[in-house]
């Protein structure tokens, strides 16, 4: 008898340690997050990826109880925002939303980290270069605009959100293929580089069409050519480099990330968070208004399509001999 309630309470001590040691890994992955996560953007507000990033967190609401708070850190093309994000304790409250800059700093020499110091969660979004001059411009065609760059060297001034950014190095890939030679004009992310171009402080930006819609729109920018394979939605009237016979195809994509370190459980609970809040109607009614590509891949994905562009951009830096 006695023998027999021993191995019992052996048991239930045996039980009680086993669940104990499952508790914490099952208690992460149902209980994150319990509190407010921070989504920072590296550019200022009212660009594209502002925009983006805005749309995701009012469109998260239906599958999380905690807030997503968009943070705006701009400055150094991006990688003062993403510096932060890196350093932050991994534990899936503090996320960043990635850009092709993340792979271009460092191959500029601009940025110490790699795009290895994120994990991805999910790709979003991607969108092309396009060449946006103001309304009364003198130029309505591409052909026109290089034209009056080739006549006067670096008299045209394209705005860019930052050295090393992939606006900038969309213009100089331009440059390149055509034998112009533009002012490139750096700014603290897209937005303000068109507040310049509104303001005729600069002749052009080499921005996405989805930064300059609403200008479009309102009638007071035009939309010369897009650095695509096809026409984009809602700028269908806008021709292709390539339709200009002009072989470049460049622009960037948008997407989220979290420290390397992150837990597998917190990491797998973010990427089924951003899968549901990704095919929200929401987020695609707020792309399709603000004309921003709607692409959505997980995070393997990602980590592949990081892994080639990575590889391209550093060829493209070192042929266009772009590093300091």
């Amino acid at each position: 008898m006695r023998k027999a309630f021993l191995r019992s309470v052996a048991t239930l001590s045996v039980a009680a340690t086993l669940a104990m040691g499952l508790a914490p890994a099952a208690s992460a992955q149902t209980s994150f997050p319990n509190r407010t996560i921070e989504l920072l953007v590296p550019y200022q507000p009212g660009g594209g990826t502002d925009g983006l990033a805005r749309a995701f967190a009012e469109a998260s609401r239906k599958h999380i109880d905690q807030s997503i708070v968009i943070i705006n850190r701009p400055g150094a093309g991006g990688a003062i925002g993403w510096t932060e994000v890196i350093n932050a304790k991994p534990d899936g409250y503090r996320l960043a939303v990635l850009t092709v800059e993340l792979l271009t700093l460092p191959h500029l020499g601009l940025a110490k980290f790699n795009y290895d110091d994120f994990q991805p969660i999910a790709q979003l979004n991607a969108d092309p270069a396009a060449i946006t001059v103001k309304a009364d411009a003198p130029w309505n065609t591409v052909e026109e605009f290089l034209a009056a760059a080739k006549k006067s060297p670096e008299s045209v001034r394209v705005g860019n959100s930052g050295n090393g950014s992939i606006w900038h190095l969309a213009a100089a890939a331009l440059e390149d293929k055509t034998g112009t030679k533009f002012s490139h004009i750096p700014f603290q992310g897209a937005a303000p580089a068109v507040l310049a171009l509104l303001g005729g402080h600069i002749e052009a930006v080499a921005v996405s069409p989805a930064e300059v819609t609403t200008h479009v729109q309102g009638g007071k920018l035009k939309v010369l050519m897009v650095m695509a394979d096809k026409r984009v939605k809602g700028f269908e009237q806008v021709p292709t480099a390539k339709e200009r016979g002009i072989d470049l195809s460049i622009g960037t994509w948008r997407g989220l990330g979290a420290p390397k370190n992150t837990p597998p459980e917190v990491m797998a609970r973010l990427r089924e968070i951003t899968a549901k809040t990704a095919a929200e109607p929401l987020m695609h009614e707020v792309m399709d208004k603000q004309n921003l590509g709607y692409v959505y891949t997980d995070g393997a994905v990602f980590k592949e399509t990081l892994a080639k562009d990575n590889a391209y951009f550093k060829a493209l830096i070192t042929k266009l001999n772009l590093k300091p």
